[in-house]
């Protein structure tokens, strides 16, 4: 029997409720399509059970007072980050966001099981934020502005929210005809999981064979896995929170936008946000010299490789454009 409009919700019912809500939202750690119902239009506040595992991943990062640490595990973690932030800045951002060069359909494919690597969801899910963005950069529908909702929101807060959570696939359409991409984004848990059992049996391995090198499964896992991801998240997540805030700008743009050199040896290169928000359509955010753009510098050489093609430059009207606002 339907309960009536006004009638009072018992409390048989409301348990009911909640823990189908809780099973939903433990559902989506492992199958992001759990549950069909549309979230995008409800208020921005933080949905915990959805983001345990986000909080076991900080947390885990303690467990370095009782692993310990060895100069091997430091390497790891240090050589992971960088790794995976390219990931990030060159494959998710510049290739999937963006479409600033080509590659093949094995090379994408490839690209977004590193990128996923990341743990920063799937390559569908981040292109349509990050395209969302770039739409409504420093308004009040922009998710991750400064400017409308405050550091904190910008940096972490928005990623929390159930409105969030779901792929806008209307805004990837070019990226979701691709079965393998959307299987990606939909168990996007599945290859950080890998990665975390890979580096545990890494550590377990080395231990056996090599340990004069001080490590150890454990050990491996935190530095490697834990504390690599958590680095990597907050330094992507700098772009969000201070590249609206902290700069300089060359180029009068409708948002807030600012170029930082700190922000870009942290990020690779996606530093030059002010560069990047006045003409995305280039591979390159550096525009100059000068302008320190590692990512740019690797997708060139995986050019030179083959694995990739038709970078887009950028356009003389450009430079000409920079040289009017000195």
């Amino acid at each position: 029997m339907e309960r009536r409009i006004g009638a009072p919700i018992r409390p048989r019912q409301m348990i009911t409720r909640k823990l189908h809500t809780l099973g939903v939202a433990v559902a989506r750690w492992f199958d992001t399509s759990a549950g069909t119902k549309d979230h995008s239009q409800e208020p921005p506040k933080v949905d915990w059970a959805r983001c345990l595992p986000f909080v076991f991943l900080h947390v885990m990062c303690f467990g370095v007072i009782w692993v310990g640490w060895s100069w091997v595990a430091v390497g790891v973690c240090i050589g992971l980050y960088f790794i995976r932030m390219f990931a990030i800045t060159g494959l998710y951002h510049r290739y999937f966001s963006h479409r600033t060069f080509k590659t093949s359909r094995w090379c994408q494919f490839a690209f977004a099981v590193l990128g996923n690597s990341a743990v920063q969801r799937g390559p569908l899910w981040w292109a349509a934020h990050h395209r969302h963005h770039h739409q409504h950069s420093d308004m009040p529908e922009d998710a991750h502005s400064p400017i409308q909702h405050g550091f904190i929101w910008s940096h972490i807060g928005w990623i929390t929210a159930k409105r969030n959570f779901s792929t806008n696939l209307a805004a990837v359409p070019d990226l979701a005809r691709f079965p393998e991409l959307r299987f990606i984004d939909r168990f996007d848990i599945v290859v950080p999981i890998l990665l975390a059992l890979a580096l545990f049996f890494l550590g377990v391995i080395l231990a056996h064979v090599a340990p004069e090198l001080g490590t150890s499964g454990f050990q491996m896992l935190v530095w490697g896995f834990f504390i690599s991801t958590v680095a990597l998240f907050h330094g992507t997540c700098t772009i969000n929170s201070l590249a609206h805030v902290f700069g300089r700008r060359r180029f009068e743009t409708t948002d807030t936008s600012r170029n930082s050199f700190l922000l870009s040896l942290i990020t690779l290169g996606e530093g030059w946000h002010n560069n990047h928000h006045h003409y995305q359509s280039t591979v390159r955010q550096g525009f100059y010299w000068w302008e320190f753009d590692p990512t740019y510098y690797t997708l060139v050489m995986l050019s030179w490789l083959g694995l990739v093609s038709d970078l887009k430059p950028i356009p003389a009207r450009v430079f000409e454009q920079a040289r009017g606002t000195r």
